[in-house]
């Protein structure tokens, strides 16, 4: 029996210069409608690029190529659309329909379309929420496993790990939707008097350090269900060569990437809240330096999104405006955080943090040096700006693979930072309230903040006589 081809981890897709471009190919610049330089795939038609992506008896594509594909080809065409043309070729090419099928040949051809599958359903599981994709892997599966055993239960294998994901993913965003309920109902008794409802942050958890490791529990977890076609999905545009009809009409399919954002702005608003509450200037004090020693700690850990947004509370101006309170904070600690996250640059001082974060990941021992979680907002709008900066086709018509290329390397990068396990113990108490407690909306807290320390100008005046009448209505 032929042994399986082996899919490496996505750490492995890296070569020394950063990423593996050299696919297998004949040594021609053009080759059945693919152009090559140096070895490297430069553009192609759509249909010579998916025909590129069927395994024969004597090729099977290389994974960066398919990682690059699957993830680039949805600008193009459905999921659906590309697994049903994947599904023909290798009927058609293998001539799987016929009755008199020998077996030798099955068992040359079997494991390398089944390695296709298994690439796909792990790395793009939620492509199969769709009814005509997993209708279409199963039919394939079957042409593949019919008359032989071992196939038989690798299939099987390979179907049972795809709905065992589908099934992780639909609780999570069950769990999404009871949290954020929960966090609504308690706003509305919040709106009278906070203080008579409200614990504060350091009465849940005194130590700095345990709250920084609780957030990367929650920064990983939501990280995890994030799939990498939604770095994409949320570009898919009308593409001119489609009969004007957008590509992905019906996408869900960034929900997980949106509940990852909201995420980040519900922490900021929770240390801004957490800071203007308190009525006495030397609790708002300490709550300050209290975030900042958890901001640093997360710089510590690599958790970069957690700092990002905690420093960006701290920064709101409900929050910087109160003067009195901020003259009572040791703030060197928070300036050296605020200097490693400084936008100007294009965050020059983070991106090099990220980089040694990143290369501490590749050589670590345990997984607490493998952390590293990236400023998130700054990744999409990279890869934003990457999009936005190529064209997806060239003149010719053909598909711009150089630009994929690059897209690819930036998603692998997140993917390989994103299934790492937390090593941290989790404390439910913590946990809860850091997701579910309420948090006040920006007049909220500019009301507070006011009460707190009185207004100094006519418009600081005006708009707090507006907010209270607002309130007692």
């Amino acid at each position: 029996q032929e042994r399986m081809p082996q899919t490496p981890p996505f750490a492995a897709m890296f070569d020394s210069s950063g990423y593996n471009r050299n696919v297998y190919q004949s040594k021609e610049d053009n080759c059945g409608g693919l152009k090559y330089h140096d070895n490297n795939l430069l553009s192609g038609s759509l249909e010579a690029l998916i025909q590129h992506l069927v395994p024969n008896v004597d090729y099977y594509p290389d994974r960066t190529y398919i990682f690059t594909f699957l993830l680039s080809s949805r600008l193009f065409m459905h999921p659906y659309e590309l697994m049903a043309k994947v599904c023909h070729l290798c009927t058609e090419q293998q001539r799987l329909s016929e009755p008199s099928l020998d077996k030798n040949r099955i068992r040359k051809i079997a494991p390398k379309i089944l390695q296709l599958l298994t690439e796909w359903t792990e790395t793009f599981p939620y492509d199969f929420r769709d009814e005509r994709m997993m209708r279409n892997l199963k039919e394939l599966a079957q042409k593949i496993a019919s008359g032989d055993e071992m196939y038989w239960k690798n299939v099987q294998q390979l179907l049972q790990n795809l709905i065992r994901k589908l099934a992780a993913v639909s609780q999570y965003e069950e769990v999404l939707a009871k949290i954020s309920a929960t966090s609504t109902d308690r706003l509305t008794v919040l709106k009278t008097k906070p203080q008579s409802i409200q614990r504060d942050i350091i009465t849940v958890c005194n130590d700095p350090y345990t709250l920084a490791q609780q957030l990367t529990h929650i920064e990983l977890e939501r990280l995890n269900y994030i799939g990498p076609e939604e770095f994409v999905q949320a570009f898919v545009q009308k593409d001119p060569l489609d009969n004007d009809k957008s590509c992905y009409g019906d996408r869900k399919k960034t929900r997980n990437l949106e509940a990852y954002v909201e995420w980040f702005n519900r922490l900021s608003y929770l240390v801004a809240t957490e800071i203007c509450m308190p009525v006495k200037k030397k609790h708002r004090a300490r709550v300050i330096e209290y975030f900042t020693d958890v901001a640093r700690e997360c710089f510590n850990i690599g958790n970069f999104n957690s700092l990002m947004a905690i420093i960006s509370g701290m920064n709101m101006s409900p929050v910087s405006r109160l003067k009195k309170t901020w003259a009572k904070v040791k703030t060197a600690k928070f300036d050296i955080l605020e200097h490693q996250m400084d936008p100007s640059s294009n965050f020059y001082n983070y991106r090099t943090a990220l980089r040694g974060a990143a290369q501490r990941s590749l050589t670590a021992h345990s997984n607490r040096e493998k952390i590293v979680i990236p400023f998130f907002s700054l990744l999409i709008k990279d890869i934003y700006f990457l999009n936005e900066g190529c064209a997806n086709r060239l003149p010719n018509g053909h598909i711009n693979f150089e630009k994929f290329w690059e897209l690819a390397k930036q998603v692998s990068e997140f993917m390989t930072w994103k299934q790492v396990e937390c090593p941290f113990e989790r404390d439910r108490k913590i946990l809860q309230y850091l997701l579910t407690v309420p948090v006040f909306s920006d007049d909220a807290l500019y009301l507070a903040s006011y009460e707190s320390e009185s207004p100094e100008n006519h418009i600081e005046k005006d708009r707090w006589k507006t907010l209270r009448f607002v309130s007692k209505v």
